[in-house]
């Protein structure tokens, strides 16, 4: 093995897939003895169907043609369930909505690609112990000890890879439980329904299926609470009694709610890893991030972790990749730390405009909900951060202005660019009207032609006649000449003698 990838949940599957297509010995250990069947993260926005585009699913499909069978696509989605709701058809996306569709199906969709391409899953085997090392990192299942160069923890919030590793996870302790279920409804609803009650608390129901809604919220009298209050409450399971009354209570009824499927109760603790990386271990998914569970941000974000992390791995592990991939400013902690601090910030603010049960809380909502009806900035920035669209990373100093963005779905000559993304290697968009660039092929960097950017794409793009795009989807470096074009590439794709951490590149 490479790789041992600890956690078979979405964003171990979607790790171990990436690493394998890029060509990585990668094994999965997952403590349950089979998949769950549960809807839990049941959200997905448009930039993780983006990357899941990039995932082949054989047969001339994608994993994301292969959820969107599956899925319920929804054009407008709700932020801190605020009356006037986010557009998403106006985004610049082959995706322009939110796709509902239940957690276990997104998790049964990757478990079935790897099983295909024959990468090892093992289900009831349970890490105990992680112990790293100068050149290799071992864990323990049952008695036996497995070893790998590079372990991934995709393990959860309570993960046994980052405490192992030592890595700190700092934020805020929670102050409320709220509660979550799946049910049938005897008075079922057409699309979603947010209710706030200033006296009650809040309640939102939201069609997963045609028979299945989910249902959630906090009562008015869960908040404020200690945090030992909230874990003490935690441990009581939700009844479907409780459920019943609690929706009364806020909604003026019940909605016949029954037959659930699922039924937990939620906190609002925010936290992140202080690192997502340490040595050989690196962190992804709930392992690296907790958070309220607003606007399902958690499993998204997860899965764009681990698109962020793959690529930049599978390239150490085949000894290309130069110490900006590694522990530099392109690095992966470097890159996905920051992400991980705004998603628990903006979670964080969801939450007051949520929770403020109060005449200040109720103005508050009210105010925020006038920003996103008037379709201006704000709705456009919130848009942009819940989609998962607005993520950037660093740009240096003097480069291009579209550096560091992710990369629209342009238009090739042979296909589209996020159906010509690999994660194993760049791609070079050469807009030349002579396709001069096709020289500049090599193992590690594919050159696709196509025509200018139109439309509204046409402005930002108006003076790029090169594009390195990097396995991800983002881009590296976009000029209007070819000059320096070598230079770029060399810097992204050829490695250092020794990295920044002082490991050997292998």
């Amino acid at each position: 093995m490479d790789v041992i990838v600890v956690g078979g949940g979405p964003v171990g599957l979607m790790t171990a897939a990436l690493l394998d297509a890029a060509g990585i010995q990668v094994e999965v250990y997952e403590r349950t003895s089979e998949p769950v069947r549960q809807s839990r993260g049941s959200t997905m926005h448009p930039r993780t169907l983006e990357v899941l585009a990039m995932l082949d699913f054989g047969g001339g499909r994608r994993v994301s043609d292969v959820l969107l069978a599956q899925g319920k696509q929804v054009p407008r989605t709700h932020y801190a369930t605020l009356p006037d709701l986010l557009d998403y058809r106006e985004l610049d996306t082959p995706f322009p909505f939110v796709l509902m569709i239940s957690q276990w199906r997104t998790e049964q969709i990757l478990a079935d690609l790897l099983r295909a391409r024959a990468v090892p899953v093992h289900y009831g085997t349970d890490v105990t112990e992680v112990v790293p090392a100068a050149d290799e990192v071992r864990v323990c299942v049952g008695d036996t000890w497995h070893s790998a160069p590079y372990l991934v923890g995709a393990d959860g919030a309570h993960s046994v890879v980052r405490k192992a590793a030592g890595i700190d996870f700092t934020g805020t302790a929670p102050d409320k439980v709220g509660f979550v279920a799946d049910v049938r409804l005897a008075e079922p609803v057409e699309q979603a329904v947010h209710h706030w009650n200033q006296d009650a608390g809040f309640a939102s129901l939201v069609p997963l299926t045609q028979t299945i809604t989910r249902v959630f919220g906090v009562k008015a009298a869960d908040v404020g609470l200690t945090a030992e209050e909230v874990r003490r409450r935690q441990t009581v399971p939700l009844t479907l009694e409780e459920l019943r009354k609690s929706l009364t209570a806020i909604c003026g009824r019940d909605y016949g709610v029954h037959s659930p499927s699922w039924m937990s109760k939620s906190s609002n603790t925010g936290r992140h890893a202080v690192t997502y990386r340490a040595g050989r271990v690196l962190l992804a998914g709930d392992a690296g991030h907790v958070h309220l569970p607003a606007g399902g941000q958690g499993l998204n974000v997860g899965l764009q972790d681990a698109t962020n992390l793959a690529w930049k791995l599978a390239a150490e592990v085949h000894g290309w990749a130069p110490a900006r991939l590694i522990t530099g400013e392109a690095g992966y902690n470097a890159e996905r730390l920051p992400v991980a601090e705004q998603l628990v910030a903006n979670t964080q603010a969801q939450d007051v405009l949520m929770h403020a049960f109060s005449p200040g809380g109720a103005a508050l909502r009210d105010l925020f909900s006038g920003f996103i009806a008037q379709g201006g900035e704000v709705a456009r920035y919130l848009a942009g951060v819940l989609s998962g669209l607005a993520v950037t990373y660093r740009r240096p100093d003097g480069a291009h202005e579209l550096v560091g963005t992710r990369a629209p779905d342009l238009a090739l000559t042979s296909d589209t660019l996020l159906r010509e993304v690999r994660p194993d290697r760049f791609l070079l968009v050469d807009f030349t009207p002579d396709a001069s660039l096709a020289g500049l092929a090599s193992a590690r960097v594919e050159v696709r032609t196509a025509p200018p950017p139109t439309g509204p794409r046409r402005t930002a793009w108006k003076d790029v006649r090169a594009a390195l795009i990097r396995p991800d989807g983002y881009i590296a470096h976009a000029a209007s000449s070819a000059d320096r074009l070598t230079e770029a590439i060399r810097a992204w794709t050829e490695p250092d003698h020794r990295t920044a951490s002082g490991m050997t590149v292998r």
